[in-house]
């Protein structure tokens, strides 16, 4: 059996992205813009994950994270995104094993880790708040409410809503921003109100 090296990157790669990236040509940016980052990647895994025999397979976690994203575009500048890369593959772990030894991580809250599981008060205003603003949406007239749906749910943006819609850029940008301020009259009136209940 042999093992798989970092420089193994792209050999076997196929071709599901789509976008006609040539594995050779992605394999040689790697190595050139990558791989020289590995020390400084190396010390930044070592300051957040302690445990020593685990940070081979980190790296090549955020190896492989890195690679599969350049298929589809290249990061550019790369070393930012590496550590973004980095950061979230040790916030994904320590979720994923839900018990943090003292030593695995030297600094959690530079990592900025939330607390794993809301309390139920937390849980109540968070359902409220839903309500409310589901309420002030339902409010809206029929075509500002599905401009604001396609925005900020489906994350569309102005061009693509327009066409969506049949409307031109400008008219969904007026859409938008009526809709906006409706919302956040009506949910700060409401908020007000529900500070001013005895």
């Amino acid at each position: 059996m042999t093992e798989s090296t970092d420089t193994d990157f792209g050999k076997t790669g196929n071709s599901r992205s789509g976008v006609g990236v040539s594995m050779p040509d992605l394999s040689a940016w790697f190595i050139r813009e990558v791989f020289p980052l590995e020390p400084t990647l190396m010390q930044f895994l070592q300051r957040y994950w302690r445990n020593e025999s685990d940070l081979a397979d980190l790296k090549q976690d955020v190896y492989l994270r890195v690679y599969e994203a350049a298929k589809t575009k290249r990061p550019n500048p790369v070393k930012p995104f590496l550590f973004t890369v980095a950061r979230g593959i040790i916030i994904d772990k320590i979720r994923r094993d839900q018990v943090v030894p003292i030593e695995a991580v030297a600094d959690l809250e530079a990592l900025n880790v939330a607390a794993d599981i809301p309390g139920p008060d937390r849980n109540a205003m968070a359902r409220d708040e839903l309500r409310r603003l589901q309420s002030a949406i339902d409010r809206l007239p029929p075509r500002h409410r599905e401009a604001v749906i396609l925005a900020q749910i489906e994350g569309l943006g102005g061009q693509e809503i327009a066409a969506r819609m049949g409307i031109t850029k400008s008219t969904v940008s007026h859409y938008l921003k009526e809709s906006i301020r409706t919302l956040a009259t009506a949910l700060y009136a409401e908020l007000s109100d529900l500070r001013r209940a005895p």
